[in-house]
């Protein structure tokens, strides 16, 4: 059954392999229609991301250029405001200023102040203020007797003298402290004391470095002070600053300024950076470093605000870091941009692309039910047909012993009536039907046994002059019209199964008889080598011929040629049988040549076994 089912299993296969290669295509398709949709997504994005990328460096770079001048400012100046400024020029941060105080408790500048006070008030000036407590006490003097031009004199002088011979801060500015409260009479207060305070003495008084005025001096000398001493000297500050009219608001708030700290800048900063999303620095040279404090989140939306307005995305979208860092050097910079409506979109690919998948799997799996209903209805169809040959079988053997009864008696009644010569006929041609019969049954049960795969070859040495022999045995008495055969095969052996060869020649002797109008019937049998790997049989009759259309058609099962002239008796399976049996061999048989004058057949066998080849005379 297995066999049988074969070609059509190969068949099937081969149109599901087929349908399976068109359908995998088909999902190619799909899979790179989907691959395409989420590309050109894809490339909207990365081509927004990359406009939003490039707006925000010229943002950043844009605010640090409008806050240049304020940086600049507040680093020349401590009452400037410095806060979201950063400035580092090599390797030493000015800004944001490091607002801490020493550590500690001691107040040095206090102890300073408080030395100087009593000194003054004792008239027992102390080192190393000596001088200047003598020049002092003389402009004091001069304004508490009314003298404001001796006063402005001796006070240039002392102020001279203070530039040109400066002390460490800790003794400088408690000392600066004492003179302005000393020396101010509100409104009447000398000019170059007053701003002594704010301003800073003249740049025409000489120093090795002169005075900013005692607020700016206090503010960046503080990292000097202990937080105690800071807030005396401050105190003081204030009062004395209040006392002259002169504004004290922003060094309050300088003092008090909380400041960022110094802010730790990675090694080989590479270009314009993000510090912790909260500072842009851009380094100028090798030396200097400038940035400012920047509120990114406010960035972006500023940023996603005008991309909405740019129709670039919806209402709803968005800008965001793609991978929030400490340092984010901005040549590296990925900004991420989320719009809903491209998820919804990406969803719909993807909708789309299951329900073509889904598409795909239905056929394939209806050509799986198709194979398999085909497959169920041939093994259905074969298993008839099997049924059927085993009735046929079944038939054919069982006439046999009837047929071999048939021939028993008919010789039997011919021997008895070999003395009636009107009668003498009679069991001969019952007993040639009966032979016919049974080459007809023999012929049957062979065809269904190597049909269906079950005859067991037993293949022998034989030579090709003894089936010869065979044959004119089985041709003698078994034929309407004398046959006179001609064998020029030499030593030729076979390898071959001899009662499936005796009825290969058998069949073809039988042939042509069958087809043949001339009396006697002459059949030819030859031997040749073929290129050293074999040999051909040629076996010829002088029949009316096969027309050359028909040539393969003859070897079909159950063929039979049209009627020419009397009609011919026979089965169409003897022909057929031959090429099985050539076939089950190995071999093969075919029509060499045919015409009314005759037909040769070719017969082709593998791997012969022969002594002597004979050639043809």
């Amino acid at each position: 059954m297995l066999r049988r089912l074969l070609p059509t299993l190969v068949a099937l296969g081969c149109g599901l392999l087929a349908l399976t290669w068109g359908l995998v295509s088909l999902q190619r398709i799909f899979a790179q229609e989907r691959e395409d949709a989420h590309a050109q997504l894809r490339s909207r994005r990365i081509a927004l991301e990359e406009y939003a990328n490039q707006a925000l460096r010229h943002m950043l770079g844009k605010q640090l250029e409008g806050s240049l001048a304020a940086v600049h400012a507040a680093m020349g100046d401590p009452l400037t405001p410095g806060e979201g400024f950063f400035l580092q020029f090599r390797g030493h941060q000015f800004l944001p200023r490091l607002t801490r105080s020493a550590p500690g408790s001691r107040a040095i500048a206090r102890r300073h102040y408080r030395e100087l006070a009593k000194a003054i008030a004792e008239g027992t000036p102390v080192e190393p203020w000596r001088e200047r407590l003598v020049r002092l006490r003389a402009v004091e003097a001069a304004l508490d007797n009314g003298r404001p031009a001796r006063a402005h004199a001796l006070a240039e002088d002392l102020l001279r003298y203070h530039a040109e011979n400066p002390l460490p801060p800790e003794q400088e500015l408690p000392f600066v402290l004492l003179m302005l409260e000393r020396l101010q009479r509100g409104e009447a207060t000398p000019p170059l004391v007053r701003a002594l305070l704010r301003e800073g003495l003249p740049e025409d008084f000489g120093g090795i470095e002169r005075s900013a005025g005692l607020q700016r001096d206090l503010l960046r000398e503080r990292w000097r002070f202990t937080q105690p001493d800071f807030n005396f000297l401050l105190v003081h500050a204030i009062q004395v600053s209040t006392a002259l009219g002169e504004p004290s608001e922003d060094f309050l708030a300088r003092a008090r300024e909380a400041g960022a700290g110094m802010l730790v800048l990675p090694e080989g900063l590479p270009g314009p950076t993000l510090i912790g999303e909260r500072w842009y620095v851009e380094p100028k040279g090798e030396e200097l470093v400038r940035g400012i404090a920047v509120d990114l989140d406010a960035l972006l939306r500023d940023l996603a605000r005008d991309m909405r307005q740019r129709g670039h995305f919806g209402l709803n979208g968005q800008v965001r870091l793609r991978e929030p860092n400490a340092v984010l050097p901005l040549e590296s910079l990925q900004l991420e941009v989320s719009v809903p409506q491209w998820t919804a979109a990406e969803n719909a690919i993807e909708q789309r692309y299951g329900l073509k998948t889904l598409l795909v799997a239905t056929c394939g799996a209806l050509a799986m039910a198709i194979v398999v209903m085909a497959v169920v209805a041939q093994h259905g169809r074969y298993r008839y047909v099997e049924l059927k040959s085993d009735f046929v079988a079944t038939v054919s053997h069982e006439l046999r012993t009837p047929l071999a009864s048939i021939r028993l008696l008919a010789e039997t009644m011919e021997r008895k009536l070999s003395k009636h010569p009107e009668m003498r006929d009679y069991p001969e041609r019952i007993i040639q039907a009966a032979d016919g019969l049974h080459f007809l049954v023999e012929n049957i049960l062979s065809f269904n046994r190597i049909d269906k795969g079950r005859w067991q070859l037993k293949p022998a040495r034989i030579k090709l002059d003894e089936l010869i022999g065979m044959l004119r045995s089985d041709l003698v008495g078994n034929t309407a019209v004398p046959v006179q055969l001609t064998a020029d095969v030499g030593d030729v052996e076979l390898e071959v199964d001899p009662s499936l060869m005796r009825l290969l020649f058998i069949n073809l002797a039988r042939n042509s008889c069958a087809y043949n109008r001339r009396n006697p019937v002459e059949l030819t049998i030859r031997a040749y080598p073929h290129q050293g790997h074999g040999c051909v049989v040629l076996y010829g009759d002088n029949g009316i011929g096969i027309p050359e259309a028909e040539w393969e058609n003859v070897f079909r099962d159950f063929y039979r040629l049209g009627s020419q002239g009397s009609e011919v008796h026979g089965s169409g399976i003897g022909l057929a049988l031959c090429r099985k049996i050539m076939a089950l061999h190995g071999g093969r048989i075919s029509i060499d040549n045919s015409s009314p004058q005759g037909t040769t057949f070719s017969l082709l066998f593998h791997e012969p076994r022969h002594e002597r080849p004979e050639q043809p005379s």
